[in-house]
Parts: C-alpha cells; structure tokens; sequence
C-alpha cells in the first residue's frame, strides 16, 4: 500500500492491473463523519490533481483529487446511500474508486505505510 501527502491511499490488487483508491485513516479523522459522496463515472479519463471525488462531511465539502493519470474502472457504488462507510472502514470497504494508471513506475513516487506514518507526525 502507497500513500500521498493528500492523505489517499493506493493499493495494487494481487493479480489485477488497476488500482484501489480511499481516503487514509489519518485523513478521515482530519475529515469529519462523511455525510454525503460525489463518485466520478466509471470511463472518466483523469489526470494527476483533476477533482474526482467530492465528499461532504460535518462542516466541510472537500474535493479528491486524483492520485495519477488514468482512467476510472469501477466506483464504490456502497457510498451514495451509506457514506458513513468511509468513516467507519476506511482502508476496506470505505473505499473510494479504482483506476488503470498509464504508468506504473508512478506508484515508486509515492510513500510507503512507514514514510506516511512519520509524514502525519
């Protein structure tokens, strides 16, 4: 699992060719209980910093960006009716999107689960 200073987590499914986005542990509790989520449509061709994801939380609309270019394969359909899921299971099943990178070297960029850590001190 990789992380960004945005507070997103990615993670390489074993045997798959996309990725699996969501908001960090850390970034939850900076968020507030999610009240409402604004998925992308599954085909939406994003690049790095493109508005992705909109979540509205206690007292706070914040947009997701996207952690690298590519393109959105599947959205966590879950979140519409219960976006309570983010807050409660984050790193599972409070995940946001999944996406194909155009390139895979990029993951190398980001930090790893130890960096994060020393990253939020």
């Amino acid at each position: 699992m990789k992380f960004t200073e945005e507070h997103l987590w990615l993670r390489i499914e074993e045997g798959e060719e996309e990725i699996t986005v969501g908001l960090s542990a850390y970034g939850v509790e900076q968020l507030g209980e999610a009240k409402f989520v604004e998925l992308p449509d599954e085909g939406d061709v994003v690049s790095v910093d493109d508005p992705v994801v909109v979540i509205e939380a206690d007292d706070d609309a914040v947009d997701i960006l996207a952690p690298l270019d590519g393109e959105i394969t599947e959205v966590n359909e879950r979140l519409v009716a219960a976006p309570e899921i983010i807050s409660e299971d984050p790193q599972g099943d409070g995940w946001l999107f999944k996406m194909s990178i155009d390139d895979a070297g990029a993951m190398d960029e980001m930090m790893s689960e130890a960096s994060y850590q020393k990253y939020i001190r």
